[in-house]
């Protein structure tokens, strides 16, 4: 035994052990991710059978993941407050689900959340829109049994959003505006259960079992085997997995005396982890979590003896550094204040609310402590969110500027080298500055469904045609409110391309399809100019400018001429109609040698008083009126401007028959 031991003590010391191991991870992930998964189920059928592997109730929104031949995710409507209350079903209860299977869909705006992947890394290839769900039997798997009790216990509690986040690793009950405050401040990582969380947890069964006079090997062992069990039952997520995985290495290294250095252990687990499931390398808490620990980890000699005060102001400003890149490709912003905002909110989770709400769980008489705590710590995180101005928007980084920043980041700490400070400093500022320096030049029409909403940047200047709006019905307040386009396209689509304002908000006209989020937007980002159309104000445009005047942001109303640098936007102005489509602002204008016409939701009328009144042809770009309704776009008028290239945005199988099948066979050829 002894001489198998030194053999894999050599082996294992050995660098070209990982060389080969991480050469053949590297093949076998690029051999996995050339498969081309598909779904096995039959998506014309209208049934599946499976366990209930997670759930989420989001006001009426129940969302089911569900296990059986394989995964899936399933969406229900409750239709009253009754069902919400009465729902009962649980983790592992096996159920049948009616609905119609849905193949997900990649991204329509550049940059943005793309779904269909999302689910291709949790291994889903379908979606279920439900319309019924029948109970087949109880769940009699142990660990759902378990996570079920811990559930149940937890649910009583005032505090259990955070305590199913520090326990279970489900932060789902979390207010979402709360979470992007926590987002904002560059402190999300707390929520999640990570080396801290796990080595505490670690350290407290331990000298419980110390306590039980139980010696070292026994004891660590017993403490892997509970680990485990807490891994498979928080959901084996990356940060759990890395975690666990790699304090059981440590037990193995000390029991069997391999003296292995922690990093050696370090690209073990990483090896592991990924052959296990490749689809990590993709996972954001995956990257932040392997990205972090590694450097902090390769360069710990740097951290130690150090006071604690100066140690965790420097652990803070490691980790911000290490992942800054990351940070900036998927959220495209980042705030520096945060470094000293983790000075503040580490210590109160590692030494208040985490341990608070381990005895809570066991002891519910602290709940009201811990409560108080909570509302403190989410209280602190409000205010400190306001503060902005240390917040800036970068855009989306591209590869080289990741490439460059952490080869200058690892010479800069490994031989404390100025110089690559120097290089570090200087591509952030050329990553900040991009878009005046390469001078970006970018018309992106937006989808926002039914509506209308088109983004021109050039020259660092940018424009909004439009901002779309979706009408949604009165919810009551057991109702999940509509996501706002603001929100969940137009600043993200914003933030991902470096736009930091809009120079000139345009509104075409006033139909809530074109302007109904401009109000949301206007409150939520920065608008330094309004333009109106022709006529009168309905009632949405003076309720937007009431919220200008509070603001103090010009706008002006029917204008000719606009002046972007060198180039000029032409608001093809007729004359006064008595509807709104006709009055909408029509603009023509040249970038970079191409013709482009915008025509809002102007009507035949108008483009024949365009005909009379303009000379315009061979347009390269047209977006066309009114969704392509047949109220616009007539014959003579596109044969006169003959577009190369059309755009109509319409919201898919929409109620309206956009678009009109007169005006397709119009701009057919």
């Amino acid at each position: 035994m002894k001489r198998y031991l030194q053999k894999l003590k050599i082996a294992l010391h050995s660098k070209y052990l990982y060389i080969l191991l991480l050469t053949i991870l590297t093949i076998y992930c690029i051999y996995f991710y050339n498969i081309d998964r598909k779904s096995n189920i039959n998506i014309n059928s209208n049934s599946f059978i499976g366990n209930i592997t997670n759930y989420k109730i989001d006001k009426d929104l129940l969302t089911l993941e569900v296990k059986g031949k394989e995964k899936i995710i399933g969406y229900y409507y409750f239709n009253n407050k009754k069902e919400i209350d009465n729902f009962s079903y649980k983790l592992g209860d096996k159920v049948k689900l009616i609905g119609k299977f849905k193949i997900p869909t990649n991204n329509t705006i550049p940059n943005l959340f793309n779904y269909k992947k999302y689910l291709k890394y949790k291994k889903i290839y379908v979606t279920l829109n439900i319309s019924k769900i029948i109970k087949i039997s109880d769940n009699n798997n142990l660990i759902f049994k378990i996570r079920n009790i811990i559930n149940g216990h937890i649910s009583k509690y005032k505090s259990k959003a955070y305590l199913n986040t520090f326990i279970l690793g489900d932060k789902n009950n979390i207010d979402k505006d709360i979470i992007k405050t926590y987002q904002n401040n560059g402190i999300s990582h707390l929520l999640a259960i990570s080396g801290m969380h796990v080595s505490l947890l670690g350290c407290l069964i331990i000298f419980i079992l110390k306590k039980l006079n139980i010696n070292e090997t026994k004891s660590l062992s017993i403490t892997s085997i509970f680990l485990i069990f807490y891994m498979l039952l928080t959901g084996c997520s990356a940060s759990v997995c890395r975690s666990v995985l790699l304090f059981i290495l440590l037990t193995i290294n000390t029991i069997l005396k391999l003296d292995l250095k922690i990093i050696n252990l370090f690209i073990i687990t990483f090896i592991i982890i990924l052959f296990t499931n490749p689809y990590f390398l993709f996972d954001q808490g995956f990257i932040y979590s392997f990205t972090i620990s590694f450097y902090l980890i390769l360069f710990q000699d740097k951290l130690k003896n150090k006071s604690y005060i100066k140690s965790l102001f420097l652990v803070s400003l490691f980790s911000f550094s290490v992942s800054l890149p990351i940070t900036l490709y998927f959220y495209y912003e980042v705030n520096f204040f945060s470094i000293i905002i983790n000075l503040l909110f580490v210590p109160i989770v590692s030494f208040i609310i985490f341990p608070l709400s381990l005895l809570t769980f066991f002891i519910p008489i602290l709940d009201s402590l811990l409560f108080y705590f909570l509302n403190i710590f989410e209280t602190l995180s409000k205010n400190i969110s306001n503060i902005d101005i240390f917040n800036l928007v970068f855009g989306r980084v591209n590869t080289i500027f990741i490439i460059i920043y952490y080869l200058s980041l690892t010479i800069f700490i490994k031989n404390k080298n100025r110089i690559y400070l120097f290089i570090i400093i200087s591509i952030l500022i050329i990553e900040y500055n991009k878009n005046i320096i390469f001078s970006n030049k970018n018309i992106i029409t937006i989808n926002v469904n039914q509506g209308d909403s088109t983004l021109i940047s050039y020259n660092n200047k940018n424009i909004l045609i439009d901002t779309g709006g979706q009408v949604s019905l009165p919810k009551e307040n057991w109702q999940k409110e509509s996501l706002n386009l603001t929100d969940t396209r137009l600043i993200p689509l914003f933030k991902s391309l470096g736009v930091r304002k809009i120079n000139y908000l345009i509104l075409t006209h006033g139909d809530y399809d074109h302007m109904g989020e401009a109000i949301n937007l206007v409150n939520s980002f920065k608008i330094e100019k309004v333009i109106f159309n022709c006529g009168t104000y309905n009632d949405l445009e003076k309720t937007l400018i009431k919220v200008l005047d509070k603001k103090h942001i010009k706008y002006y109303t029917c204008i000719k001429k606009l002046n972007i640098d060198n180039n000029k936007l032409y608001f093809l102005q007729t004359k006064e109609y008595n509807n709104e489509n006709d009055n909408s602002n029509v603009i023509y204008t040249e970038l970079n040698d191409h013709k482009f016409l915008f025509m809002g939701d102007a009507g035949v009328d108008k483009e024949k008083d365009i005909l009379n009144k303009y000379n315009i042809s061979n347009i390269d770009v047209l977006k066309v009126g009114h969704h392509g309704s047949k109220t616009s776009s007539s014959k003579e008028f596109i044969n006169k401007i003959n577009p190369q290239y059309s755009i109509i945005s319409v919201g898919k199988n929409n109620r309206y028959g956009h678009p009109n099948k007169e005006v397709l066979n119009n701009l057919e050829d």
